[in-house]
Protein backbone atom coordinates (compact mmCIF):
# COMPACT_ATOMS: atom_id res chain seq x y z
CA UNK A 1 0.00 0.00 0.00
CA UNK A 2 2.76 2.65 0.95
CA UNK A 3 4.59 1.78 -2.02
CA UNK A 4 1.02 2.41 -3.90
CA UNK A 5 0.76 5.81 -2.08
CA UNK A 6 4.53 6.81 -2.69
CA UNK A 7 4.34 5.81 -6.58
CA UNK A 8 0.86 7.95 -6.82
CA UNK A 9 3.40 10.96 -5.20
CA UNK A 10 5.64 10.60 -7.36
CA UNK A 11 3.35 10.61 -10.59
CA UNK A 12 1.85 13.42 -8.94
CA UNK A 13 5.49 15.45 -8.43
CA UNK A 14 6.30 14.78 -11.85
CA UNK A 15 3.05 15.87 -13.52
CA UNK A 16 3.32 19.18 -11.52
CA UNK A 17 7.04 19.10 -12.56
CA UNK A 18 6.15 18.99 -15.96
CA UNK A 19 3.01 21.38 -15.77
CA UNK A 20 5.25 24.43 -14.53
CA UNK A 21 7.83 23.53 -16.49
CA UNK A 22 5.15 23.62 -19.54
CA UNK A 23 4.18 27.19 -18.16
CA UNK A 24 7.65 28.49 -17.56
CA UNK A 25 8.37 27.54 -21.32
CA UNK A 26 9.37 30.45 -23.40
CA UNK A 27 10.62 31.66 -27.38
CA UNK A 28 13.04 34.38 -26.23
CA UNK A 29 14.32 36.23 -22.44
CA UNK A 30 16.06 39.78 -22.90
CA UNK A 31 17.56 40.70 -19.70
CA UNK A 32 19.80 42.89 -17.82
CA UNK A 33 18.59 45.74 -19.51
CA UNK A 34 16.83 48.94 -18.27
CA UNK A 35 13.02 48.25 -20.01
CA UNK A 36 11.14 51.00 -20.14
CA UNK A 37 7.72 49.31 -20.06
CA UNK A 38 5.13 52.48 -20.46
CA UNK A 39 2.64 51.23 -18.48
CA UNK A 40 0.69 53.24 -16.50
CA UNK A 41 3.23 54.46 -14.18
CA UNK A 42 6.25 54.00 -16.33
CA UNK A 43 7.26 51.08 -14.28
CA UNK A 44 11.13 50.06 -14.99
CA UNK A 45 12.30 46.40 -15.44
CA UNK A 46 15.32 45.02 -16.22
CA UNK A 47 13.92 41.50 -18.24
CA UNK A 48 11.07 40.42 -20.64
CA UNK A 49 10.21 36.83 -21.88
CA UNK A 50 8.30 36.13 -24.75
CA UNK A 51 6.66 33.26 -25.95
CA UNK A 52 4.02 32.77 -29.68
CA UNK A 53 5.40 36.45 -30.34
CA UNK A 54 3.26 37.97 -26.96
CA UNK A 55 5.00 39.24 -23.70
CA UNK A 56 4.82 36.11 -21.01
CA UNK A 57 6.18 37.72 -17.65
CA UNK A 58 7.92 41.28 -17.43
CA UNK A 59 10.39 41.64 -14.50
CA UNK A 60 14.00 41.24 -12.97
CA UNK A 61 16.81 38.74 -13.01
CA UNK A 62 14.46 35.74 -11.77
CA UNK A 63 13.20 35.18 -15.26
CA UNK A 64 16.19 33.94 -16.48
CA UNK A 65 16.18 31.16 -13.93
CA UNK A 66 12.62 31.04 -14.44
CA UNK A 67 12.61 30.56 -18.23
CA UNK A 68 15.47 27.46 -19.24
CA UNK A 69 15.93 26.86 -22.69
CA UNK A 70 14.76 30.47 -24.08
CA UNK A 71 16.68 32.38 -26.60
CA UNK A 72 18.39 34.39 -24.14
CA UNK A 73 19.74 37.85 -25.42
CA UNK A 74 21.88 39.86 -23.12
CA UNK A 75 21.25 43.75 -23.19
CA UNK A 76 24.33 45.08 -21.63
CA UNK A 77 22.81 47.79 -19.63
CA UNK A 78 20.74 48.62 -23.23
CA UNK A 79 17.28 50.03 -23.07
CA UNK A 80 14.44 48.06 -24.27
CA UNK A 81 11.01 49.61 -24.61
CA UNK A 82 7.86 49.66 -26.92
CA UNK A 83 8.39 50.22 -30.78
CA UNK A 84 7.24 53.51 -31.95
CA UNK A 85 4.24 53.87 -33.78
CA UNK A 86 3.83 56.13 -36.44
CA UNK A 87 0.64 57.47 -36.24
CA UNK A 88 0.79 59.55 -39.77
CA UNK A 89 3.34 58.47 -42.75
CA UNK A 90 3.69 58.21 -46.42
CA UNK A 91 5.52 54.84 -47.55
CA UNK A 92 6.61 55.22 -50.72
CA UNK A 93 8.89 53.16 -53.32
CA UNK A 94 11.55 54.60 -55.78
CA UNK A 95 10.23 54.62 -59.27
CA UNK A 96 13.15 53.64 -62.42
CA UNK A 97 12.48 57.20 -63.20
CA UNK A 98 12.68 58.14 -59.66
CA UNK A 99 15.93 60.26 -58.10
CA UNK A 100 16.50 60.85 -53.93
CA UNK A 101 16.52 64.61 -53.30
CA UNK A 102 15.81 64.32 -49.85
CA UNK A 103 19.30 62.79 -49.60
CA UNK A 104 20.67 66.17 -51.23
CA UNK A 105 22.46 68.51 -49.13
CA UNK A 106 22.91 70.92 -52.24
CA UNK A 107 20.87 72.21 -54.86
CA UNK A 108 24.10 71.26 -56.93
CA UNK A 109 23.77 67.85 -55.26
CA UNK A 110 20.10 67.43 -56.97
CA UNK A 111 21.54 68.87 -60.10
CA UNK A 112 24.14 65.96 -60.42
CA UNK A 113 21.42 63.29 -59.82
CA UNK A 114 18.80 64.31 -62.47
CA UNK A 115 21.59 64.89 -65.01
CA UNK A 116 22.93 61.18 -64.24
CA UNK A 117 19.10 59.71 -64.32
CA UNK A 118 18.57 61.79 -67.66
CA UNK A 119 21.77 60.13 -69.13
CA UNK A 120 20.14 57.02 -68.06
CA UNK A 121 17.21 56.92 -69.13
CA UNK A 122 17.46 59.01 -72.34
CA UNK A 123 16.17 62.29 -73.66
CA UNK A 124 12.58 62.65 -73.91
CA UNK A 125 11.91 60.61 -70.37
CA UNK A 126 10.09 61.83 -67.26
CA UNK A 127 12.41 62.00 -64.20
CA UNK A 128 10.38 62.72 -60.83
CA UNK A 129 11.44 62.37 -56.68
CA UNK A 130 10.34 63.08 -53.46
CA UNK A 131 11.81 64.87 -50.56
CA UNK A 132 13.68 68.23 -50.91
CA UNK A 133 13.86 70.58 -48.13
CA UNK A 134 15.66 73.79 -48.93
CA UNK A 135 16.41 73.90 -45.31
CA UNK A 136 18.68 71.19 -45.35
CA UNK A 137 20.43 72.85 -49.16
CA UNK A 138 23.46 74.35 -48.50
CA UNK A 139 21.98 76.82 -50.90
CA UNK A 140 19.09 77.95 -48.49
CA UNK A 141 16.64 78.64 -50.85
CA UNK A 142 14.13 76.24 -52.86
CA UNK A 143 15.13 75.21 -56.35
CA UNK A 144 13.59 76.24 -59.21
CA UNK A 145 12.43 75.77 -62.96
CA UNK A 146 15.92 77.44 -64.00
CA UNK A 147 18.07 74.84 -61.59
CA UNK A 148 16.08 71.95 -62.98
CA UNK A 149 16.27 73.08 -66.74
CA UNK A 150 20.30 73.31 -66.67
CA UNK A 151 20.48 69.70 -65.32
CA UNK A 152 18.22 68.17 -68.12
CA UNK A 153 16.84 70.34 -70.89
CA UNK A 154 15.86 68.24 -72.47
CA UNK A 155 13.71 65.60 -70.42
CA UNK A 156 10.47 66.60 -67.90
CA UNK A 157 11.40 66.76 -64.56
CA UNK A 158 9.15 67.12 -61.55
CA UNK A 159 10.69 67.09 -57.70
CA UNK A 160 7.98 66.99 -54.84
CA UNK A 161 9.16 68.78 -51.55
CA UNK A 162 9.50 66.85 -48.40
CA UNK A 163 5.49 67.01 -47.03
CA UNK A 164 4.13 66.72 -50.16
CA UNK A 165 2.50 70.47 -50.66
CA UNK A 166 4.68 72.15 -52.95
CA UNK A 167 6.73 70.93 -56.33
CA UNK A 168 9.22 72.69 -58.92
CA UNK A 169 9.07 71.64 -62.43
CA UNK A 170 11.30 72.51 -65.07
CA UNK A 171 10.65 74.26 -68.42
CA UNK A 172 10.02 70.66 -70.31
CA UNK A 173 7.57 69.58 -67.75
CA UNK A 174 5.46 72.65 -67.61
CA UNK A 175 5.21 72.61 -71.01
CA UNK A 176 3.67 69.15 -71.41
CA UNK A 177 1.36 70.53 -68.33
CA UNK A 178 0.21 73.75 -70.94
CA UNK A 179 1.29 75.87 -67.67
CA UNK A 180 2.45 79.67 -69.05
CA UNK A 181 1.99 83.01 -68.01
CA UNK A 182 -1.29 82.43 -68.96
CA UNK A 183 -2.36 79.85 -66.93
CA UNK A 184 -4.99 81.37 -64.16
CA UNK A 185 -4.23 79.92 -60.38
CA UNK A 186 -6.02 76.23 -59.67
CA UNK A 187 -8.49 75.73 -57.57
CA UNK A 188 -6.81 75.27 -53.75
CA UNK A 189 -3.52 75.83 -55.22
CA UNK A 190 -0.98 78.14 -56.27
CA UNK A 191 1.71 78.34 -59.31
CA UNK A 192 4.40 80.92 -58.00
CA UNK A 193 5.59 83.47 -60.60
CA UNK A 194 8.82 86.27 -60.88
CA UNK A 195 8.81 89.48 -61.46
CA UNK A 196 8.88 88.86 -65.24
CA UNK A 197 5.07 86.86 -64.46
CA UNK A 198 6.52 83.86 -65.52
CA UNK A 199 6.14 80.61 -63.38
CA UNK A 200 9.08 79.95 -61.39
CA UNK A 201 8.76 76.45 -61.49
CA UNK A 202 7.29 76.56 -58.10
CA UNK A 203 3.48 74.77 -57.76
CA UNK A 204 1.68 74.99 -53.89
CA UNK A 205 -0.87 72.38 -53.20
CA UNK A 206 -1.43 71.20 -56.79
CA UNK A 207 1.30 69.41 -58.14
CA UNK A 208 -1.01 66.94 -59.56
CA UNK A 209 -1.30 69.60 -62.42
CA UNK A 210 2.05 67.96 -63.60
CA UNK A 211 2.78 64.71 -61.34
CA UNK A 212 -0.46 63.82 -63.12
CA UNK A 213 1.93 63.44 -66.93
CA UNK A 214 4.48 61.13 -64.90
CA UNK A 215 4.37 57.60 -66.25
CA UNK A 216 3.47 55.15 -63.28
CA UNK A 217 5.85 51.83 -62.78
CA UNK A 218 3.75 48.61 -62.25
CA UNK A 219 3.34 47.45 -59.24
CA UNK A 220 5.70 44.71 -59.68
CA UNK A 221 7.98 46.94 -60.57
CA UNK A 222 7.68 49.08 -57.30
CA UNK A 223 7.68 45.92 -55.23
CA UNK A 224 11.32 45.69 -54.08
CA UNK A 225 12.11 49.30 -53.29
CA UNK A 226 8.52 49.68 -51.13
CA UNK A 227 9.18 46.39 -49.14
CA UNK A 228 13.20 48.12 -48.53
CA UNK A 229 11.57 50.87 -47.70
CA UNK A 230 9.25 49.05 -45.31
CA UNK A 231 11.46 47.19 -43.42
CA UNK A 232 14.01 50.47 -43.29
CA UNK A 233 11.12 51.55 -41.24
CA UNK A 234 12.50 49.25 -38.79
CA UNK A 235 16.32 50.17 -38.60
CA UNK A 236 14.28 53.61 -36.82
CA UNK A 237 12.27 51.48 -34.05
CA UNK A 238 9.05 51.77 -36.06
CA UNK A 239 6.97 48.53 -35.23
CA UNK A 240 3.21 49.94 -36.69
CA UNK A 241 3.10 52.69 -39.36
CA UNK A 242 0.10 54.24 -40.12
CA UNK A 243 -0.42 54.62 -43.82
CA UNK A 244 -1.72 58.21 -44.26
CA UNK A 245 -2.83 58.08 -47.89
CA UNK A 246 -4.31 55.05 -49.29
CA UNK A 247 -7.32 54.68 -51.82
CA UNK A 248 -10.31 52.41 -52.72
CA UNK A 249 -9.98 52.96 -56.54
CA UNK A 250 -8.79 49.53 -57.64
CA UNK A 251 -12.04 47.78 -56.16
CA UNK A 252 -14.61 46.22 -58.22
CA UNK A 253 -16.81 48.99 -59.72
CA UNK A 254 -20.03 49.04 -57.68
CA UNK A 255 -18.11 47.91 -54.81
CA UNK A 256 -16.36 51.38 -54.40
CA UNK A 257 -13.69 51.05 -57.43
CA UNK A 258 -13.36 52.88 -60.32
CA UNK A 259 -13.24 52.29 -64.08
CA UNK A 260 -9.78 53.53 -63.92
CA UNK A 261 -7.24 52.97 -61.13
CA UNK A 262 -5.18 55.67 -59.83
CA UNK A 263 -1.59 54.78 -59.63
CA UNK A 264 -1.57 55.49 -56.54
CA UNK A 265 -1.37 53.25 -53.20
CA UNK A 266 -4.74 51.46 -52.18
CA UNK A 267 -5.58 49.04 -49.50
CA UNK A 268 -6.25 46.50 -51.69
CA UNK A 269 -3.07 46.60 -53.52
CA UNK A 270 -1.74 46.49 -49.99
CA UNK A 271 -3.71 43.31 -49.23
CA UNK A 272 -3.83 41.40 -51.55
CA UNK A 273 -0.48 42.15 -53.94
CA UNK A 274 1.61 39.59 -54.33
CA UNK A 275 4.00 41.85 -52.07
CA UNK A 276 1.49 41.37 -49.37
CA UNK A 277 0.45 37.99 -49.67
CA UNK A 278 3.49 36.43 -49.74
CA UNK A 279 5.33 38.23 -47.49
CA UNK A 280 2.56 38.38 -44.57
CA UNK A 281 2.48 34.72 -44.99
CA UNK A 282 5.48 32.84 -43.20
CA UNK A 283 7.72 36.27 -43.68
CA UNK A 284 5.18 38.38 -41.94
CA UNK A 285 6.90 39.47 -39.08
CA UNK A 286 9.79 41.00 -41.03
CA UNK A 287 7.87 43.78 -41.39
CA UNK A 288 6.37 47.01 -39.49
CA UNK A 289 2.49 46.40 -38.84
CA UNK A 290 0.49 48.62 -40.75
CA UNK A 291 -3.09 50.26 -40.48
CA UNK A 292 -4.28 52.33 -43.78
CA UNK A 293 -5.95 55.52 -43.55
CA UNK A 294 -8.81 55.66 -46.79
CA UNK A 295 -8.98 59.02 -49.13
CA UNK A 296 -12.34 60.40 -49.18
CA UNK A 297 -13.73 58.72 -52.27
CA UNK A 298 -17.23 60.52 -52.37
CA UNK A 299 -20.42 59.12 -50.83
CA UNK A 300 -21.69 56.65 -53.30
CA UNK A 301 -18.43 54.86 -53.79
CA UNK A 302 -18.11 54.67 -49.97
CA UNK A 303 -21.19 53.58 -49.55
CA UNK A 304 -20.65 50.67 -51.83
CA UNK A 305 -17.21 49.75 -50.26
CA UNK A 306 -18.15 46.71 -48.22
CA UNK A 307 -15.33 47.45 -45.08
CA UNK A 308 -14.66 50.32 -42.82
CA UNK A 309 -12.24 50.85 -39.81
CA UNK A 310 -11.12 47.58 -38.25
CA UNK A 311 -11.86 45.17 -40.77
CA UNK A 312 -8.16 43.24 -41.73
CA UNK A 313 -5.62 41.89 -39.06
CA UNK A 314 -3.05 42.83 -36.80
CA UNK A 315 -0.57 42.85 -40.31
CA UNK A 316 -2.72 45.25 -41.68
CA UNK A 317 -5.94 46.64 -41.46
CA UNK A 318 -8.12 49.76 -42.23
CA UNK A 319 -8.16 53.22 -40.25
CA UNK A 320 -9.71 56.28 -40.61
CA UNK A 321 -11.11 58.12 -43.41
CA UNK A 322 -8.00 60.26 -43.84
CA UNK A 323 -6.10 62.54 -44.44
CA UNK A 324 -8.21 64.13 -46.86
CA UNK A 325 -7.44 67.97 -46.29
CA UNK A 326 -9.27 70.24 -45.59
CA UNK A 327 -6.09 72.73 -45.85
CA UNK A 328 -3.14 73.22 -47.13
CA UNK A 329 0.58 73.29 -45.17
CA UNK A 330 3.01 75.27 -43.84
CA UNK A 331 5.34 73.65 -46.67
CA UNK A 332 2.72 75.49 -49.14
CA UNK A 333 2.48 77.45 -47.57
CA UNK A 334 -1.29 77.30 -47.74
CA UNK A 335 -2.48 76.60 -43.87
CA UNK A 336 -5.86 77.85 -43.50
CA UNK A 337 -5.20 80.68 -40.77
CA UNK A 338 -7.64 82.80 -38.55
CA UNK A 339 -5.28 85.79 -39.10
CA UNK A 340 -3.30 87.22 -42.27
CA UNK A 341 0.44 85.19 -42.83
CA UNK A 342 3.31 87.25 -41.56
CA UNK A 343 4.28 89.74 -44.27
CA UNK A 344 1.33 88.46 -46.36
CA UNK A 345 -1.08 90.88 -46.37
CA UNK A 346 -4.95 89.56 -47.04
CA UNK A 347 -3.67 85.91 -47.87
CA UNK A 348 -4.97 83.51 -44.81
CA UNK A 349 -4.46 80.18 -46.87
CA UNK A 350 -6.43 78.34 -48.60
CA UNK A 351 -9.23 75.17 -48.11
CA UNK A 352 -9.69 72.59 -50.49
CA UNK A 353 -12.94 72.13 -49.77
CA UNK A 354 -16.36 74.02 -48.60
CA UNK A 355 -17.52 73.23 -44.95
CA UNK A 356 -20.23 71.73 -46.92
CA UNK A 357 -18.70 68.77 -48.17
CA UNK A 358 -16.65 68.49 -44.65
CA UNK A 359 -19.71 67.94 -43.45
CA UNK A 360 -20.46 65.35 -46.01
CA UNK A 361 -17.21 63.73 -45.45
CA UNK A 362 -18.08 63.20 -41.81
CA UNK A 363 -21.36 62.22 -41.63
CA UNK A 364 -21.33 59.50 -43.84
CA UNK A 365 -17.98 58.41 -43.49
CA UNK A 366 -19.57 57.71 -39.05
CA UNK A 367 -22.59 56.88 -40.17
CA UNK A 368 -20.68 53.52 -42.67
CA UNK A 369 -18.56 52.57 -39.48
CA UNK A 370 -15.67 54.96 -39.78
CA UNK A 371 -13.17 56.82 -37.61
CA UNK A 372 -12.25 60.17 -38.78
CA UNK A 373 -9.27 61.79 -38.92
CA UNK A 374 -9.33 64.78 -41.34
CA UNK A 375 -5.90 67.03 -42.03
CA UNK A 376 -6.35 70.69 -40.61
CA UNK A 377 -3.29 72.21 -40.29
CA UNK A 378 -4.30 75.99 -39.52
CA UNK A 379 -6.06 77.49 -36.89
CA UNK A 380 -8.97 78.25 -38.71
CA UNK A 381 -8.78 74.65 -39.90
CA UNK A 382 -8.83 73.34 -37.03
CA UNK A 383 -11.47 75.21 -35.54
CA UNK A 384 -13.62 74.61 -38.72
CA UNK A 385 -13.46 70.65 -38.23
CA UNK A 386 -13.25 70.47 -34.80
CA UNK A 387 -16.58 72.32 -34.84
CA UNK A 388 -17.96 70.08 -37.71
CA UNK A 389 -16.98 66.86 -35.32
CA UNK A 390 -19.34 68.36 -32.86
CA UNK A 391 -22.14 68.99 -34.56
CA UNK A 392 -22.21 65.14 -35.91
CA UNK A 393 -21.21 63.81 -32.47
CA UNK A 394 -24.24 66.26 -31.00
CA UNK A 395 -26.27 65.20 -34.02
CA UNK A 396 -25.19 61.42 -33.59
CA UNK A 397 -23.68 60.18 -30.85
CA UNK A 398 -20.99 57.90 -30.76
CA UNK A 399 -19.63 55.74 -28.55
CA UNK A 400 -15.82 55.48 -28.74
CA UNK A 401 -15.06 57.26 -32.25
CA UNK A 402 -11.18 58.13 -31.58
CA UNK A 403 -11.87 60.86 -34.04
CA UNK A 404 -8.66 62.95 -34.59
CA UNK A 405 -7.26 65.93 -36.42
CA UNK A 406 -4.27 64.90 -38.65
CA UNK A 407 -1.21 67.56 -37.97
CA UNK A 408 -2.92 69.58 -35.30
CA UNK A 409 -0.38 72.36 -36.44
CA UNK A 410 -1.37 75.55 -34.82
CA UNK A 411 -2.89 76.30 -31.73
CA UNK A 412 -6.66 76.96 -31.74
CA UNK A 413 -8.67 79.15 -29.43
CA UNK A 414 -9.31 77.88 -25.67
CA UNK A 415 -13.22 77.56 -26.43
CA UNK A 416 -11.95 74.71 -29.58
CA UNK A 417 -9.82 72.86 -27.54
CA UNK A 418 -12.65 72.49 -24.85
CA UNK A 419 -15.27 71.25 -27.35
CA UNK A 420 -12.49 68.71 -28.38
CA UNK A 421 -11.80 67.62 -25.11
CA UNK A 422 -15.56 67.26 -24.24
CA UNK A 423 -16.13 65.27 -27.42
CA UNK A 424 -13.19 63.34 -27.16
CA UNK A 425 -11.66 64.43 -30.41
CA UNK A 426 -7.57 63.90 -30.78
CA UNK A 427 -4.58 65.49 -32.73
CA UNK A 428 -2.57 63.06 -34.31
CA UNK A 429 0.29 65.64 -33.96
CA UNK A 430 3.99 65.59 -35.69
CA UNK A 431 6.40 67.41 -32.88
CA UNK A 432 9.75 66.97 -35.27
CA UNK A 433 7.88 69.84 -37.58
CA UNK A 434 8.75 72.56 -34.77
CA UNK A 435 12.68 71.18 -35.74
CA UNK A 436 12.28 70.20 -39.34
CA UNK A 437 10.01 73.37 -40.48
CA UNK A 438 11.30 75.92 -38.15
CA UNK A 439 12.46 78.36 -40.92
CA UNK A 440 9.02 78.12 -42.66
CA UNK A 441 7.09 78.52 -39.80
CA UNK A 442 9.77 82.28 -38.90
CA UNK A 443 8.42 83.29 -42.37
CA UNK A 444 4.85 82.92 -42.08
CA UNK A 445 3.94 83.26 -38.36
CA UNK A 446 4.37 85.55 -35.45
CA UNK A 447 4.10 86.13 -31.90
CA UNK A 448 2.00 83.79 -30.05
CA UNK A 449 0.92 81.21 -32.98
CA UNK A 450 4.50 81.40 -33.64
CA UNK A 451 5.50 80.49 -30.33
CA UNK A 452 3.05 77.68 -29.81
CA UNK A 453 3.45 75.96 -33.81
CA UNK A 454 2.82 72.17 -32.83
CA UNK A 455 1.31 72.67 -28.87
CA UNK A 456 1.73 69.80 -26.74
CA UNK A 457 1.67 70.78 -23.03
CA UNK A 458 -1.29 73.39 -23.37
CA UNK A 459 -3.65 71.23 -25.23
CA UNK A 460 -3.35 68.81 -22.24
CA UNK A 461 -3.79 71.42 -20.15
CA UNK A 462 -7.38 71.26 -21.44
CA UNK A 463 -7.60 68.01 -21.73
CA UNK A 464 -6.74 67.51 -25.46
CA UNK A 465 -5.57 63.87 -26.31
CA UNK A 466 -2.40 63.61 -28.58
CA UNK A 467 -0.52 60.83 -30.72
CA UNK A 468 2.52 61.54 -32.25
CA UNK A 469 3.69 60.63 -36.29
CA UNK A 470 6.05 62.19 -38.43
CA UNK A 471 4.46 62.36 -41.48
CA UNK A 472 8.21 62.09 -43.39
CA UNK A 473 9.66 65.22 -41.66
CA UNK A 474 11.72 63.09 -41.39
CA UNK A 475 10.47 59.88 -40.32
CA UNK A 476 12.78 59.53 -37.21
CA UNK A 477 10.69 59.29 -34.08
CA UNK A 478 14.15 60.50 -32.52
CA UNK A 479 13.96 63.87 -33.94
CA UNK A 480 10.20 64.16 -32.68
CA UNK A 481 11.42 63.43 -29.05
CA UNK A 482 13.80 65.70 -28.88
CA UNK A 483 11.16 68.73 -30.57
CA UNK A 484 8.59 67.63 -27.86
CA UNK A 485 11.07 67.41 -25.18
CA UNK A 486 12.98 70.45 -25.26
CA UNK A 487 10.83 72.27 -28.43
CA UNK A 488 14.30 73.33 -30.11
CA UNK A 489 14.75 74.19 -33.63
CA UNK A 490 18.04 73.07 -35.48
CA UNK A 491 19.69 76.52 -34.60
CA UNK A 492 18.92 76.66 -31.03
CA UNK A 493 15.92 78.58 -30.74
CA UNK A 494 13.33 77.34 -28.17
CA UNK A 495 9.93 77.56 -29.22
CA UNK A 496 7.42 78.36 -26.53
CA UNK A 497 9.03 76.28 -23.87
CA UNK A 498 5.28 75.86 -21.98
CA UNK A 499 4.58 73.35 -24.77
CA UNK A 500 7.20 71.05 -23.64
CA UNK A 501 6.60 67.53 -22.11
CA UNK A 502 8.13 65.07 -20.28
CA UNK A 503 10.68 62.23 -21.95
CA UNK A 504 8.08 60.06 -20.39
CA UNK A 505 5.50 61.81 -21.84
CA UNK A 506 6.77 62.25 -25.19
CA UNK A 507 7.74 58.33 -25.41
CA UNK A 508 4.21 57.58 -24.35
CA UNK A 509 2.58 59.66 -26.98
CA UNK A 510 4.76 57.61 -29.54
CA UNK A 511 4.16 54.51 -28.04
CA UNK A 512 1.06 53.85 -26.25
CA UNK A 513 -1.12 56.98 -27.16
CA UNK A 514 -0.59 56.19 -30.49
CA UNK A 515 -1.48 52.36 -30.05
CA UNK A 516 -5.15 53.53 -28.56
CA UNK A 517 -5.46 55.96 -31.81
CA UNK A 518 -5.42 52.16 -33.76
CA UNK A 519 -7.69 50.47 -31.36
CA UNK A 520 -4.52 48.40 -30.59
CA UNK A 521 -4.13 49.54 -26.73
CA UNK A 522 -4.63 45.99 -25.55
CA UNK A 523 -2.78 44.62 -28.19
CA UNK A 524 0.51 47.02 -28.31
CA UNK A 525 2.10 50.25 -27.34
CA UNK A 526 3.52 48.86 -23.93
CA UNK A 527 5.37 45.56 -22.60
CA UNK A 528 2.79 44.22 -20.55
CA UNK A 529 1.93 40.73 -20.25
CA UNK A 530 -0.49 39.59 -22.95
CA UNK A 531 0.67 41.92 -25.51
CA UNK A 532 2.43 41.58 -28.72
CA UNK A 533 6.32 41.81 -28.17
CA UNK A 534 7.00 44.82 -30.57
CA UNK A 535 9.95 45.94 -28.65
CA UNK A 536 13.07 47.94 -30.00
CA UNK A 537 16.63 48.20 -28.08
CA UNK A 538 18.49 51.73 -28.00
CA UNK A 539 22.08 52.08 -27.67
CA UNK A 540 21.52 54.99 -25.65
CA UNK A 541 19.16 55.79 -22.10
CA UNK A 542 16.25 58.10 -23.74
CA UNK A 543 15.33 59.09 -20.07
CA UNK A 544 19.11 60.24 -19.04
CA UNK A 545 21.23 61.31 -21.34
CA UNK A 546 21.79 64.84 -22.76
CA UNK A 547 18.85 66.15 -25.06
CA UNK A 548 21.04 66.82 -27.59
CA UNK A 549 21.96 63.34 -27.62
CA UNK A 550 18.55 61.94 -28.54
CA UNK A 551 19.17 63.22 -31.91
CA UNK A 552 22.15 60.67 -32.78
CA UNK A 553 20.29 57.98 -30.42
CA UNK A 554 20.21 54.98 -32.34
CA UNK A 555 18.36 51.50 -32.45
CA UNK A 556 20.44 48.24 -32.11
CA UNK A 557 17.57 46.08 -32.25
CA UNK A 558 14.06 45.77 -33.72
CA UNK A 559 11.80 42.85 -32.33
CA UNK A 560 8.05 42.71 -34.10
CA UNK A 561 6.03 39.33 -32.76
CA UNK A 562 8.87 38.31 -30.49
CA UNK A 563 11.24 37.80 -34.11
CA UNK A 564 14.16 39.86 -34.16
CA UNK A 565 14.14 41.65 -37.99
CA UNK A 566 16.32 44.39 -37.44
CA UNK A 567 19.85 44.30 -35.68
CA UNK A 568 22.30 47.44 -36.30
CA UNK A 569 25.59 46.13 -37.85
CA UNK A 570 23.76 43.04 -39.86
CA UNK A 571 23.60 42.46 -43.07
Amino acid sequence: MKKSIYACAAIATLMSSASTLAQTAADMVLFNGKVLTVDKAFSVRSAVAVKDGKIIAVGGPELVKRYTGAQRIDLKGRTLMPGFIDTHQHVYGLAHRSIEPDKARSIAEIQQMIAAKAKELGPGEWINGYGWDEALLAEKRVPTRADLDAAAPDNPVVLTRAGGHSSVSNSAALKLAKIDTSTPDPDGGLIERGADKEPNGIIRERSDLVTHLVPPDSKEQMRPSYIARLKWLLSLGITTVMEAFTSIDDEPVGKGGLDKSAPGGTFSGLHSWAEFRSIYGEMGADLPRMISYIAWPGAERLKAFPFHTGYGDDRLKLGPIGESPYDGGFTGPTAYTKQDYKGLPGFRGKTFYSQRVAREIVATSAALGWQVGIHAIGDQAIEDMARIYDEELKARPKKDHRWFLSHYTMIPSVETMKMMAANGTWGAAQPNFLYNLEGRYEQTLDGYRLQHNNPVAVPFKYGVKLAFGSDNLPIGPMVGLYAAITRKGPDGTVFGIEEAVSRQEAIRLYTEKAAYLGFDEKKKGTLEVGKFADMIVLDKDPLSIAPEELLTMKVDMTIVGGRIVYQANQP
